[in-house]
């Protein structure tokens, strides 16, 4: 009777020892596992540095980030997305090519990657959150374009943002893959936003930043400039590419 509890209590502390070395494999299997990827796309004349607080919030929840410094006003719109948004994905995919490559954007940033997924797609997984995208132009660059300090310091693709039919924004197809757009109704702005239809964020209206396929949608008390650095908006970015929508209140 002795020998066989003995037995048994020698038993269950092998099989524990096994499990927790079965386990504790696993464990490290999973931390050494590429986390997908988050690409950065700050808007123009801006830099990487506009977005160093949502990248460090996006590192903190696990994710690998690029923040890309991109030359914004130095080229068009559709240089900068066969250059900077494609070596982008082209470098996160050589990492790790089945982890999901999500994109986080400001203003031009996102219309960079509707132009890049017209012909281009991304790993299964993939989402995209834009934050105050003129998804359909904006009256800003219509009222600015023929000034040529705007055109100066805007470069071409602040000539590509109009309203008309033929602007490269409105001619740009749906995309195939979970978009979740946040804009702002607040203005810094208040000569420029009497010139913009509706509520507004200073550059975009609320209407103008919305898309047909869009998975979910969001309007935030802030300003175009800003946008990306609301502690709201944050968590939202991160709960949109967790779960591939927003979060609800209540």
């Amino acid at each position: 009777m002795v020998f066989s509890i003995v037995s048994v209590l020698t038993l269950m502390i092998i099989l524990t020892c096994c499990y927790a070395t079965v386990f504790a494999t696993e464990m490290d299997v999973a931390d050494k596992a590429p986390s997908a990827h988050v690409i950065l796309l700050h808007g123009m004349g801006r830099g990487c540095r506009s977005m160093s607080k949502m990248a460090d919030h996006l590192a903190d929840s696990g994710y690998t980030v690029v923040n890309l410094d991109y030359p914004s006003t130095g080229a068009d719109i559709e240089t900068l997305s066969s250059g900077v948004v494609a070596e982008a994905v082209e470098t996160c995919r050589s990492k790790n090519p089945e982890a999901p490559i999500h994109f986080v954007t400001h203003s031009l940033g996102g219309i960079l990657v509707r132009h890049y997924l017209q012909n281009h797609s991304l790993p299964p997984g993939s989402r995209v959150v834009m934050l105050s995208p003129p998804n359909h132009g904006s009256e800003v660059a219509d009222l600015l374009k023929d000034f040529f300090l705007y055109r100066w310091i805007m470069g071409p693709a602040g000539q590509q943002l109009g309203t008309s039919a033929g602007a490269l924004p409105n001619r740009l197809g749906p995309v195939d893959v979970p978009v979740g757009i946040i804009t702002g109704d607040r203005s810094l702005e208040p000569w420029f936003s009497s010139r913009v239809p509706g509520p507004d964020d200073g550059k975009v209206s609320v209407a103008r930043a919305r898309l047909p396929e869009m998975a979910d949608f969001l309007v935030v008390h802030r300003s175009h400039g800003f946008i990306m650095n609301g502690p709201e908006v944050i968590e939202q970015t991160i709960h949109f590419l967790r779960h591939g929508k927003f979060k609800k209140e209540g």
